[in-house]
């Protein structure tokens, strides 16, 4: 399993995924977090949520953990950032006939599969610590140049930044399987960032409006409740257990399917 990690983890140190990864994240936590801040210093009435987006209303913004708001808030559309890396780093090895070789080298395919999917958490998990730096740094600069009020961030600073940070990475790594599979599924990459785009602007959007219920159920609004520690629909827990659910049947279909489906011919 090292091997074929180590073997992962070289195969994806090309600058172009990384640093598309790293950047577009970056970029997304900055534009929302700029938004949010100058929209409460405005006064200006934000939606509780909007497709990809969830904003913090401006009495939330100067809680302890309004310091990392901007990971809250964007953490819907890092999630599809993240299933389309993860998508595309998957269906690359279809796409470029690699795939055969990589299974006539390790014909063991769960593990190769397995190395796989270290590789990215690891990435995913330095991505995660970048959105979480930029969130941080971006904060206090956006409060004095707005006039939110950050008395009270430096009140458990450590445990709220440290926790944010989890929550993302968490819900990250459910948004990164559920990439994995459809390019699994697939073979496309396309396909995939096409599903999770879809389902985040437009699916989500339409059952919300026929049920607000169901739709606090459905991955999107349990892994944007994930990342923000749990919210008034969905508690903490139950975010988290749904999260390991779609996580693991996830894996599950990924894994049989990858097992038994006939790559060399």
């Amino acid at each position: 399993m090292f091997r074929t990690t180590l073997s992962e983890l070289t195969r994806l140190q090309r600058k172009s995924f990384l640093l598309g990864w790293v950047g577009i994240s970056a970029l997304f936590v900055t534009m929302i977090s700029t938004f949010t801040f100058k929209a409460a210093a405005d006064g200006t009435t934000l939606p509780s949520s909007a497709p990809g987006v969830s904003f913090p209303t401006a009495a939330a913004l100067v809680q302890p953990d309004g310091i990392v708001s901007g990971l809250g808030s964007a953490a819907t559309l890092l999630g599809v950032v993240t299933l389309a890396f993860w998508a595309i780093a998957t269906a690359t090895d279809y796409s470029t006939g690699l795939v055969r070789l990589l299974v006539q080298a390790q014909p063991n395919r769960p593990r190769l599969l397995g190395g796989k999917i270290l590789a990215l958490t690891g990435w995913t998990a330095a991505v995660t610590t970048v959105v979480t730096i930029v969130a941080v740094a971006l904060a206090p600069l956006m409060a004095r140049a707005t006039g939110i009020s950050t008395s009270a961030w430096t009140t458990g600073i450590v445990g709220n930044v440290a926790g944010a940070w989890l929550n993302t990475f968490l819900a990250l790594m459910v948004w990164g399987v559920i990439g994995l599979v459809i390019a699994v599924l697939t073979r496309s990459s396309a396909v995939a960032i096409a599903v999770g785009v879809g389902y985040v602007l437009v699916f989500e959007a339409v059952v919300r409006l026929a049920s607000v219920r169901l739709a606090d159920w459905l991955p999107g609004s349990t892994l944007n409740a994930l990342a923000h520690g749990g919210t008034a629909a969905v508690a903490y827990g139950t975010a988290v257990a749904l999260g390991l659910a779609y996580a693991s049947f996830g894996l599950v279909t990924a894994a049989v399917t990858f097992k038994r489906r006939d790559i060399l011919d």
